[in-house]
């Protein structure tokens, strides 16, 4: 039982992972924290394995452990900085900026079909292949190849007019 239970959760680390990875460092926007944050969110995970009945509901109970565990550490982290006169080494990060394109791309996002955007999503968001995203949608992998590279084409029209807005979709 206990091998078994092992052996599950390892998979479902090799097979979650980067895609857990790259939520929890969207929490923290640091990558060694996001290691630590996913880190601790999986031992939680692994000690709650045997209570997880719904198996499709991990990813779920590893998000709110990351999201949880974070906020437990921001609390205890906001006890222990203080004011200082000294300025930090490192440049300032240009959050604004970083905010704009996040917003440009959700905006570009809801501007793609469906389907388009629903690909997008997995591949790149989840983290699935192409052949996981095929099965899931119910359609062959080469028609998730030609949806990807169809929606990452319109994403590509719409980040390159610079600082210019682009032109109606009409015109282009």
């Amino acid at each position: 039982m206990n091998s078994t239970r092992h052996e599950e959760f390892r998979e479902y680390m090799a097979d979650r992972g980067p895609a857990l990875l790259r939520a929890a460092t969207r929490l923290t926007r640091d990558r060694g924290e996001a290691e630590d944050l996913l880190q601790a969110a999986l031992a939680k995970t692994y000690l709650a394995w045997d209570r997880i009945t719904d198996r499709a509901a991990i990813d779920g109970y590893v998000r709110r452990a990351m999201v949880n565990t974070q906020i437990s550490w921001w609390r205890r982290r906001k006890l222990e900085i203080y004011p200082t006169d000294e300025l930090p080494d490192r440049p300032v990060d240009d959050h604004t900026r970083r905010s704009e394109l996040h917003d440009a791309l959700g905006r570009a996002l809801r501007r793609l079909p469906e389907r388009q955007r629903l690909t997008v999503m997995l591949r790149y968001y989840e983290d699935m292949s192409e052949a996981e995203i095929a099965r899931v949608l119910g359609v062959s992998i080469g028609t998730v190849k030609s949806t990807v590279s169809r929606a990452m084409s319109k994403l590509r029209d719409d980040f390159s007019w610079g600082d210019e807005p682009p032109p109606p979709p009409a015109a282009r």
